[in-house]
């Protein structure tokens, strides 16, 4: 695969910001709420600040859930901006869980073209070049690899084929919405079986582009910085996420940054 300058400089934003937001991890760190009653924490603080000191030379917009949004009538007029999550599954992170993520993603003409999504706690690293149709996953030794390094040890990934009598559904073990129950309802109406297959932050989406998982129906907000990355990884490999609106792929930088109902699927 052939590393361009965008993807090489996000891969490397991302891991920088794992970094940081593992020194945080390990200390006795204090939450804020802000505005939205959404949790913060130093640790959302210091990545986005790595992550826009890489990203900013590059001169393309930003829309990160930590700077303050650039006004409409301005991001209307951006034909490339990248799209920003320094820290997905901050209420995972609070927990200690490990699955929180760095979501990194490059928007053209308002679609993902490249992505990445960086599990710090385990050292996990998917990227993925749209227009390449290729995604991959590296397990590292350490947040300070090089890409020359990551590209060598990368895995593709690859789907589930969807042949089988099982259906791996990802969702809340805890608690289902009401139209969740009955998506999995129209499932075995198919005569299906169903399993709950539950992850936090954006992983969810690297479970079905990996293969763990067959669907991810998402009834619940989300905004942009919480599905662009994801959805750059699952459309390199064939997978859709598609709005329950429009039956179309999300859009992005939209003038309201929240996104619609979505499932993502072959």
């Amino acid at each position: 695969m052939i590393v361009s300058s965008e993807l090489k400089t996000a891969i490397e934003a991302s891991l920088k910001a794992g970094k940081a937001i593992m020194q945080v991890y390990d200390t006795a760190f204090d939450v804020e709420l802000k505005d939205d009653k959404s949790p913060l924490t130093e640790a959302d603080k210091r990545a986005n600040d790595v992550i826009n000191s890489f990203l900013t030379p590059t001169e393309t917009p930003i829309i990160s859930e930590e700077n303050k949004q650039t006004d409409y009538t301005v991001r209307k007029t951006w034909k490339t901006c990248w799209i920003v999550d320094p820290v997905d599954g901050t209420k995972e992170f609070i927990k200690r869980n490990g699955e929180f993520t760095v979501n990194i993603a490059l928007v053209n003409n308002r679609k993902p073209i490249l992505g990445v999504i960086y599990v710090p706690a385990v050292k996990t690293l998917y990227f993925a070049n749209v227009k390449e149709k290729k995604a991959f996953k590296t397990h590292l030794e350490s947040h300070d690899v090089t890409v020359e390094t990551i590209v060598e040890l990368a895995k593709p990934l690859q789907p589930k084929n969807g042949n089988s009598d099982k259906v791996e559904v990802v969702g809340s073990r805890s608690h289902m919405s009401q139209e969740t129950l009955g998506f999995i309802e129209q499932i075995k109406k198919k005569g299906k079986s169903v399993e709950i297959v539950s992850k936090g932050s954006s992983l969810k989406f690297c479970l079905v582009a990996e293969g763990n998982a067959d669907v991810y129906p998402r009834y619940a907000p989300t905004m942009e910085w919480d599905t662009a990355a994801g959805q750059a990884i699952c459309n390199a490999v064939g997978i859709d996420v598609l709005s329950y609106e429009t039956n179309e792929p999300l859009l992005y930088n939209k003038e309201n940054l929240l996104n619609p109902w979505f499932v993502v699927s072959k």
